[in-house]
């Protein structure tokens, strides 16, 4: 086998040691909890590396206050944290620029996770470490398991709690040394009760809370694992890059091959027993060679039922494409450090492994230092054995072998007319030719029937003596023996190419299917267009009904999403698909669970849980099953969907929390100006009353009428902001009747100046309301209510000389009122807006809620008419109200 180095590898291998080079080196003491020691032995480590005349001072350490951890902050240089303010809170923090202008070669900082102090450079204090690692600073720092970004749904749902500081996996698997920092469970339980982890209150709670024993196991194993994990990828990472080749025995992984043959699944369980005995990973393999094409359809589906029975018993698998089994499996195996390989013994006659080669042999040849284990395997009673790898089964296709016999015939019609012309030698060609052709448009075995009548009918026909197989010339024997052997090969050659144009063509259209799932699922968002999008898939792809479930929003009720048009569920359908959405796993048809109902189910599948469920409906009348390789292809495309409906999932979250976001601004806005606007009426009537009651002795008749006037003015303004509020919410809650009658416009008019009259004061205003105009059918006390409020929308912004007009005329069926006023107009980008509650254009100095024309359209709008604003010409605004012509 080829051992040449990648030059690629070769490449990335020396880019990665300059990188080291220029770099810092970081390393991370790791530990599961709180207390176990990691700024102890971060801090001898130090101390050690002080002694070698290392440079090192203290980043940031918090001690806590034990004693034994101040001690060992003796002789080391210590850079004075920075000081910053927030929240009136003098607060300290790790001065980055003060490290990296004094530029040690090593430095300390506790606690990775943290989060800086708002207004610093970086948020996260790991951010810090990386800025001081680019530079070339070594870092000694600390974390616990919990604050992995990986780990984090895994954490929360082992202990409930949710830990909001974390870090990426990246830095701790680019670390260049990982220290576990391990304290029996029994022995931090009692430094915590004895007071030296948290202070003895807060112990108290945390030993009811997160520091329970099995919280802490659970982390402990993580944090093991999470080491091990490293450890392994250090070996892996030292074997690139020192170009080791085979597999460094210091842990255990085993690949078992599997095969058609239903012997396998007791090789599989064989491997998961000696698996177990050795503590270690294994994975199950399968090499589909291009004579996989020709296995009968039973085959094949034995090999997907062998390799869910190795998944089901922990192992990972793998279906290999490859022309040679055995070279494929040592490559693999090398590739994945493998350091056992498990076969199953041959059960095929010894004279079939000489002539045609044993795999294992192969295997063993080329494992260098791989162990190969060859597990017996008896065969089944009344059961014919067979081989331990793929032999192929050729069904005799006697159309196939007609039309092999009618080539070779041709062929020699062909070269009939010539004979007394040619060489009898030269006249094998149109039979290489015929055995070609046959090769590739019939395959391997009318090939070899093809070769074998060839050197018949070219004894018969062209050697002499004509017509019999004596042989005049024993040099034609050797032409016979050529003829033979060369279109033995070629039909070999010219039927595996044709074997492996057929394996490409295959994965080609299973690969164009999911990519056309992925292309359709790309440009829909929400689950009824994804759900559907599937569905019309799988009936396009299989040609079977499909449907598929959701679960309600409560997360209990199963409900039928979408469906092809021909979908029927069956009786138990909906009993079937409750079970595969509670387990997780595929039920129905060629399933071994409930495998008496019609349909196949599957479940939708995301990261811990499931999200739905595909049913595919197969009749019994069909007569095409469901092969491997179309299950195969069925839980792909149920991946891609349940990807697609976890991002609408996402997506939709992300809306909501979006808005309530929005909604929390809006709220903290409305209840800022609210509390200012009652706020200032009432410190005004407050102020008024108290010098009246404290000092009216000392003011005159006219200062007592002036502030009376005052106080009631603001109560006034008071009383509309309350109004406005009650309004809001009665409009938006629907307890607002509508009680309509007859009215004169200009009664409507009147009646809204007269409640502005006060407000209005001196302001010139001018009503211009034709006598002519038809009668309105309103509820009078709240029309009014929306034109005085338009009314005082205009006082509030135009100028106190300005006139303000109101105008009304008849336009088709409707009378439209308009409140003209010269202010600073309206932006055209906010007419569409500025009737949104609490929704102010900017003003600065004029007060209000932006409640006001809201409630105006919500009036409007229950009498069947609209209001609308337009700029007017010159300057200004010109609100319109429309309400329709009485009846």
């Amino acid at each position: 086998m080829n051992q040449r180095p990648d030059p690629d590898h070769l490449l990335n291998k020396i880019q990665q040691a300059e990188s080291e080079n220029q770099r810092g080196k970081l390393k991370i003491f790791l530990g599961y909890a709180a207390g176990v020691g990691k700024t102890f032995a971060m801090l001898e480590a130090a101390q050690q590396r002080r002694a070698e005349g290392v440079d090192v001072v203290v980043g940031y350490i918090e001690t806590h206050g034990r004693v034994e951890t101040e001690a060992l902050l003796e002789k080391l240089e210590i850079v004075p944290r920075r000081q910053q303010v927030y929240r009136d809170v003098l607060l300290t923090e790790m001065d980055t620029d003060a490290i990296l202008a004094r530029r040690p070669q090593l430095v300390l900082v506790d606690e990775l996770a943290h989060s800086n102090i708002p207004g610093s450079r970086h948020t996260r204090r790991y951010q810090d470490i990386l800025e001081l690692l680019n530079i070339g600073i070594d870092v000694y720092t600390t974390v616990n398991i919990q604050h992995l970004e990986s780990l984090n749904d895994v954490v929360a749902q082992i202990t409930g709690v949710i830990v909001r500081e974390t870090i990426p996996d990246q830095l701790v698997d680019e670390a260049h040394e990982l220290e576990l920092i391990d304290l029996p469970i029994g022995e931090l339980l009692t430094r915590l009760e004895a007071g030296k982890v948290y202070l003895p209150t807060q112990a108290e709670q945390a030993l009811r809370q997160f520091f329970r024993p099995g919280n802490l196991t659970a982390l402990r194993e993580i944090a093991l694992r999470r080491v091990a994990e490293r450890v392994d990828e250090q070996m892996r990472s030292y074997m690139q890059r020192h170009d080791i080749a085979g597999p460094w025995p210091a842990g255990e992984r085993l690949l078992v091959c599997v095969s058609p043959s239903p012997l396998s699944e007791r090789l599989v369980r064989a491997t998961r027993r000696l698996a177990r005995r050795l503590d270690a990973e294994w994975i199950a393999v399968y090499v589909e060679t291009p004579g996989h094409l020709n296995l009968p359809e039973r085959e094949r589906d034995q090999v997907a039922r062998t390799l869910r029975l190795a998944e089901q018993l922990g192992a990972r698998t793998a279906q290999l494409n490859g022309r040679d089994v055995a070279e494929t499996v040592v490559n693999y195996a090398l590739s994945r450090n493998v350091t056992k390989i498990v076969v199953g013994k041959p059960l095929r006659p010894r004279w079939r492994e000489l002539l045609f080669g044993s795999i294992i042999d192969q295997i063993v040849r080329h494992s260098q230092d791989m162990d190969v284990y060859v597990i017996s395997s008896k065969a089944e009673a009344g059961r014919k054995p067979r081989s331990s790898y793929p032999i192929t089964k050729y069904t005799l296709r006697w159309r196939a072998y007609l039309l092999s016999t009618g080539v070779v015939i041709g062929a020699t019609l062909a070269g009939l007319p010539l004979r007394p012309f040619i060489n009898p030698t030269n006249l094998v060609m149109p039979y290489l030719a015929a055995v070609m052709l046959v090769a590739f448009w019939l395959g391997r075995s009318p090939a070899v029937l093809a070769s074998l009548l060839s050197v018949i009918i070219f004894d018969l026909i062209f050697v002499p003596p004509y017509y019999t197989f004596v042989v005049a010339d024993a040099e034609y024997l050797l032409t016979f023996a050529g003829l033979l052997a060369v279109g033995l090969a070629i039909s070999t050659l010219a039927a595996r190419a044709r074997e492996q144009e057929l394996a490409a063509r295959r994965r080609e259209a299973q690969t164009a299917a999911l990519y056309e799932l992925s292309q359709k699922l790309a440009v829909v968002s929400e689950l009824a267009p994804i759900a559907q999008v599937a569905v019309d898939h799988v009936q396009a792809t299989l040609g079977n009904a499909a449907a598929i479930f959701f679960p309600d929003k409560q997360g209990n009720q199963l409900a039928l999403q979408a469906s092809t048009p021909t979908f029927q569920l069956e009786a138990d359908g909906f009993a079937v698909v409750d079970w595969v959405f509670r387990h997780g796993q595929p039920a129905g048809s060629y399933t071994d669970t409930l495998a008496g109902v019609r349909g196949h189910y599957l479940p939708l599948p995301t990261s811990g849980h499931t999200i739905g469920v595909i049913t595919v409906d197969f009749p019994p009348h069909q007569p095409t099953p469901l092969t491997g390789e179309q299950q195969r292809l069925l839980a792909a495309i149920a991946s891609q969907v349940a990807l697609a409906v976890e991002k609408a999932y996402l997506t939709e979250q992300a809306q909501q929390a979006h808005l309530l976001q929005e909604t929390e601004k809006l709220q903290a806005a409305l209840l800022n100006s609210i509390s200012h606007d009652l706020r200032t009426p009432l410190a005004s009537i407050t102020g008024v009353l108290s010098s009246l009651h404290e000092d009216d002795s000392l003011l005159s008749p006219e200062a007592r009428a002036d502030m009376v006037y005052t106080a009631w003015e603001e109560s006034l303004r008071l009383n509309r902001l309350v109004g406005n509020l009650l309004d809001m919410t009665r409009l938006e809650s629907g307890a607002m009747k509508i009680v309509c009658q007859l009215y004169d416009v200009s009664d409507w008019v009147g009646a809204a100046l007269s409640q502005m009259s006060t407000r209005l004061k001196d302001r010139p205003v001018k009503a211009n309301i034709p006598n002519d105009l038809p009668m309105v059918a309103l509820d009078l006390a709240l029309m009014v209510q929306a034109l005085v409020n338009l009314v005082d929308n205009a006082v509030k912004y135009a100028p106190p000389h300005e006139m303000i007009e109101i105008e009304a005329h008849q336009e088709q069926q409707q009378v439209i009122i308009a409140v003209k006023d010269r202010g600073p107009g309206l932006p055209e980008a906010e007419l569409d807006h500025i009737f949104n509650k609490f929704y102010r254009v900017d003003a600065t100095g004029i007060r209000g809620t932006g409640l006001g024309l809201s409630i105006v359209r919500g009036i409007v709008e229950a009498h069947n008419g609209r209001v609308w604003a337009e700029n007017r010409p010159g300057g200004g605004a010109i609100f319109f109200i429309a309400v329709p012509i009485a009846g």
